[in-house]
């Protein structure tokens, strides 16, 4: 798909490798929807369903997340990408593609969409600019990333490591003090090279390192937003939904004996239990409204991923309407996982300790049928890239017994999703 890509086109990638090669892809515009402020998720939904009503599509749906679909893409913050960095990824996106790849297996399904602006439109300009897509596609591997780059790679933090850690002593003492009960923090990393970062060869390394992520990368312009998060946001078939609750990490070993003893120390660890507990409750309390019946597992699961480990509760909900996924995408947005409890307060809060603009960090980014059926992950372990430059992010948890040399610890961790193989 990317090697068809022309000048600076539109992409989308989102894939799960070990989930029987699921994936999902966009290449090009045939349509741009964008929305912003607190309602964007509902306006995006409400335009899109008002669309797909008036499509003309023989394509069926079969398998999910194939035919008429459209992605879209949100930013953490209701204004969130303001900042020149961030240009072209704005606060609420939805893109319905020219070109739509659905992979099951071995198996792939492409949607060609083309908007028809007038009824007088002639057919058979129509069906040409169908077969101009189909013919410009080209099949091709993903390029190697290049293992011994000549030149020299700048690694940078904007704030100081100390300037973290400030931050994670200050919102501990506004915990404790009862402000709130947990607030996540992130910070920015920022990555030179000596050549422009080919964000084709990091998709593909991304691809292989961690297959049990959804793996995922957005182009717009010059710039690609990309990564590989293990965290579901919410997925829609039909009357069920499904996410999971994912906080509380630790570091994985090479060692299988030291990675076991790592493993049961965060199950047994009350600080970690604490904070899953909290994202569990408040996703159970924002399904609620839609939902006939909300089920969690009643204890947490390891989730283990190439190099870190996490606390999961899966959580399922029978809906009592058919509410769209990017509605409920909207409820959900942001989890305490990313965001704090109560959401309100920590939201408010965020930017003046960070001190950064989180853009699509810790936002959310997925696809959406025209039965409303979808699926949406939270855009984490991620970075930004234009050209040479890079922006890499990681956050973490803060609630009462957090330490700050520990959480800056564990920011260092997630790091290593992408830091290693953007800085050579």
């Amino acid at each position: 798909m990317l090697s068809s890509r022309v000048g600076h086109e539109r992409w989308y990638v989102l894939e799960q490798p070990a989930r029987a090669s699921t994936a999902h892809a966009g290449l090009g515009a045939a349509l741009r929807l964008d929305a912003d402020g607190p309602e964007r998720f509902r306006e995006l939904e409400r335009r899109w369903m008002a669309l797909a009503e008036r499509a003309l599509s023989d394509a069926g749906g079969d398998p999910p997340g194939s035919g008429l679909v459209a992605y879209a893409g949100f930013a953490f913050a209701e204004d969130g990408g303001s900042s020149p960095a961030w240009q072209g990824f704005g606060p609420g996106s939805l893109t319905v593609p020219a070109l739509w790849f659905a992979r099951r297996g071995q198996s792939t399904w492409i949607t060609c969409n083309v908007a028809v602006h007038s009824r007088d439109a002639d057919p058979d300009a129509v069906l040409s600019e169908v077969q101009d897509l189909l013919t410009g596609l080209r099949e091709q591997p993903l390029p190697m990333l290049d293992p011994a780059p000549v030149g020299r790679f700048t690694v940078h933090s904007p704030m100081p490591p100390a300037h973290y850690e400030e931050a994670v002593r200050s919102a501990v003492r506004r915990i404790r003090a009862g402000e709130l009960q947990k607030i996540v923090l992130a910070r920015e990393v920022q990555v030179q090279a000596p050549a422009a970062h080919d964000p084709a060869a990091v998709l593909d390394v991304l691809r292989h390192g961690f297959p049990e992520c959804f793996v995922y990368a957005v182009g717009r312009g010059e710039a690609t937003f990309i990564g590989a998060t293990p965290e579901l946001l919410v997925r829609r078939e039909g009357m069920r939904a499904s996410t999971v609750a994912l906080a509380g990490s630790t570091r994985r070993s090479s060692d299988p004996a030291v990675d076991d003893h790592l493993g049961e120390s965060l199950l047994r660890s009350d600080k970690n239990r604490h904070e899953n507990l909290l994202v569990a409750e408040r996703i159970a309390r924002e399904l609620a409204p839609y939902a006939v019946w909300v089920t969690a597992a009643p204890e947490p699961v390891l989730v283990r991923v190439a190099n870190i480990q996490h606390l999961a509760a899966p959580i399922r909900a029978q809906l009592r309407r058919a509410v769209g996924v990017l509605t409920l995408a909207g409820a959900l947005h942001p989890t305490p996982a990313v965001g704090g409890e109560p959401g309100s307060a920590a939201r408010e809060l965020i930017p003046a300790l960070e001190g950064l603009d989180r853009g699509w960090y810790a936002g959310t980014l997925g696809w959406v049928d025209t039965a409303g059926d979808g699926e949406f992950c939270v855009t984490l372990r991620c970075a930004l890239l234009r050209g040479k430059d890079a922006s890499c992010y990681a956050g973490c948890g803060i609630v009462a017994d957090s330490d700050p040399a520990a959480e800056l610890e564990e920011t260092e961790i997630k790091l290593q999703a992408l830091l290693p193989v953007l800085s050579g």
